[in-house]
């Protein structure tokens, strides 16, 4: 009895035991190895499955796709296509296509606005139709001082030296010469090789590059025109990817179009048209050697055409137009006022210790849109930024050496209104061209006067009213008389009031740098000795 019962309780071990080899034998050669099935499976022979593995290979992958089932998600890419005989192939996997650039949108009406004595307007000129819709667009009717005089011989094809200040509109008129001469002088595709260019513009800094391209995109909008900006302090591969194609009008600061050409990304030897944006600054900021590398690229002088602006027409800007231009014709585009009679400017007699309270007492007084403060030195600045913080003023700083997708943050925080009070420095000064700045702050006077205009410049901008208030301390007054001189003004300091002078309570405790700052000048530099990087400005 006790043997039946033992052999009873054995038989389902061996069943299982069986089953178990069974499973291994399946894991191991797949199903249907035995004889029993293939008694029991019909004769059919295997096919491939639509992913063209067999059928051992399938059913495993089947296997396991079949324990994932339940977190299985709808598929989103294109079905399966069918061939001839009924069997489904996988979709071949694309390449990724380069984006395909729209076509412009339909060109308005043209409509001639009436004619004004002593004054040009665009239709007068032989300008493309595409250009002479984009300048209808953007509401230009009547050509000012500088384009009036640079348009004719730009579009004739000579090399021009103008002297013109910022926002008197130069840039327009080297566009809208230079793209007249693409459109109505088009290359065949195929003579074209990648990252050529037929525009090249050359910017100081990166803000007035991204600007210039800007305007560029608007003023060409009913053009088909590839226009690319290229600078330093953003995505080197994104922006040499770019280049792959060829560039009708390509901007960019000097550093970066040494780069591209070195590493033979850029192709400047077929260039018809230079262009040297504030010289000026150029020299400056040191980037004239920069300078004279890109031009040794480019076709030589007398088969290209070369423009040239500048603030001043120093002796040294001179001598660059004798070394880059044939035959030029030089040009002066002085407005009537130096500074726009749309501004109005405040200078207060204060002591460098009085500073801050003086301003400090404007921000809560005065009323503003949008404010920029202006500092000669850069660390200074930032600690003005800091102090202004303590007394719950929230303010971003503008400096040279801000890697450049924090600034294009900072400046499209402080278009968009969420920032309304930028502390910069000069290198910042001629790149920012945002409406609706009612407030301008020396809070240290410029070393040279025509840095004065162009820092006061930023407020008083198409048509509106501004304000500009200047901190005149020990130092300042010694550079009063040049700034009197050069922006033909008469200068009366203010006194200010005790009220003004007197410090408010600290909302927040001090902020504390673990880092040493330096005293850098200009903001254009301010590294770090240790980085062993030259001490030359960033571009």
């Amino acid at each position: 009895m006790l043997k039946k019962t033992q052999k009873k309780s054995d038989r389902p071990f061996r069943l299982s035991l069986k089953a178990r080899l069974r499973l291994l034998k399946k894991s191991i050669f797949g199903t249907a190895s035995t004889e029993e099935g293939k008694k029991q499976t019909s004769p059919k022979p295997p096919q491939k499955s639509a992913s063209g593995r067999g059928p051992k290979r399938e059913q495993s992958v089947q296997r396991r796709s079949s324990v994932k089932k339940a977190d299985a998600r709808p598929s989103t890419g294109k079905p399966k296509a069918e061939n001839r005989a009924g069997k489904t192939k996988s979709a071949p996997v694309q390449a990724k296509r380069k984006p395909v650039k729209a076509s412009p949108p339909p060109m308005p009406e043209l409509v001639a606005p009436p004619q004004e004595e002593g004054k040009t307007r665009f239709c007068d000129l032989d300008l493309a139709p595409e250009i002479l819709a984009g300048t209808q667009t953007l509401g230009f009717q009547y050509c000012t001082v500088i384009q009036e005089k640079c348009l004719p011989y730009a579009l004739a094809g000579k090399d021009l030296a103008a002297k013109a200040q910022t926002g008197t509109g130069k840039t327009a008129a080297f566009l809208a010469s230079a793209m007249t001469r693409l459109i109505k002088n088009p290359l065949p595709p195929e003579s074209r090789r990648p990252g050529s260019c037929r525009v090249l513009v050359l910017s100081p800094t990166r803000e007035l590059a991204i600007q210039i391209h800007n305007d560029a995109l608007a003023l060409g909008k009913y053009t088909s025109l590839n226009n690319l900006v290229i600078f330093g302090g953003m995505d080197h591969q994104g922006q040499r990817d770019s280049l792959a194609d060829p560039i009708d009008i390509l901007v960019g600061t000097p550093g970066r179009i040494i780069d591209y050409s070195r590493s033979g990304h850029l192709d400047l030897s077929s260039t018809e048209i230079l262009v040297i944006d504030e010289a000026d600054r150029m020299l400056d900021m040191g980037f004239i050697p920069d300078v004279r590398r890109i031009v040794s690229k480019l076709p030589p002088a007398g088969k290209r055409q070369t423009m040239l602006f500048s603030a001043t027409l120093e002796p040294e800007v001179l001598a660059l137009v004798d070394r880059w231009l044939v035959e030029p014709v030089s040009l002066e585009a002085e407005p009537e006022h130096v500074v726009t009679d749309l501004i109005d400017q405040h200078f207060y007699a204060v002591m460098n210790h009085q500073k801050l309270s003086m301003l400090l007492w404007l921000i809560r007084n005065e009323p503003f849109e949008r404010m920029i403060i202006f500092g000669n030195w850069k660390e200074k600045n930032i600690d003005l930024v800091d102090h202004l913080y303590e007394y719950g003023i929230k303010a971003e700083l503008l400096s040279g050496d801000i890697p450049q997708a924090k600034r294009l943050k900072i400046l499209e925080k402080f278009k968009s209104g969420e920032v309304k009070i930028v502390v910069a420095t000069d290198v910042a000064a001629r790149g920012i061209h945002i409406a609706g700045i009612s407030h301008v702050v020396n809070y240290d006077l410029p070393d040279h006067p025509e840095d004065y205009v162009h820092r006061i410049g930023r407020t008083g901008r198409a048509g509106a009213k501004g304000k500009s208030i200047s901190f005149v301390c020990e130092y300042g007054a010694y550079v009063m008389p040049d700034i009197e001189k050069y922006a033909q003004i008469e200068i009366k300091t203010i006194q200010p009031e005790e009220e003004m002078l007197t410090l408010p309570e600290r909302v927040n405790a001090p902020v504390k740098h673990s880092r040493p700052r330096g005293n850098s000048r200009h903001g254009g530099g301010g590294r770090r000795p240790a980085s062993g990087r030259s001490s030359r400005p960033r571009r």
